[in-house]
């Protein structure tokens, strides 16, 4: 393989990485607690979308208990979105270790 070759493969390569991770924008995870009566939805680059709290989860007297079920719904989300980052990523990278490209 020539020089010329290899440039153009590494270019095609930063091109579909370049894709991949603007299409993980579009792409949402989920994450829930509480067996569900709280939910956080994020999309691929870990922005979260939304948080969804069903009323029976609303317990005036014990605030704290929303509070942990929120933040374990938020964490299991962002969790499940590096999950899905490296599978998306993980077929340009395989072989590389390159900190930080997530």
């Amino acid at each position: 393989m020539n020089m010329n070759q290899m440039m153009k493969q590494a270019k095609k390569l930063q091109q579909d990485m370049a894709k991949a991770q603007e299409e993980l924008a579009t792409k949402t995870v989920e994450g829930s607690a509480g067996g569900g009566v709280v939910t956080c939805t994020v999309n691929g680059h870990k922005q979260v979308l939304d948080i969804a709290i069903k009323p029976e989860a609303v317990d005036p007297d014990d605030i704290e208990m929303l509070q942990d079920l929120v933040i374990t719904a938020v964490n299991e989300a962002l969790k499940n979105a590096d999950e899905l980052a490296a599978k998306d990523m993980g077929k340009y990278t395989k072989g590389f270790n390159i900190p930080g490209l997530f």
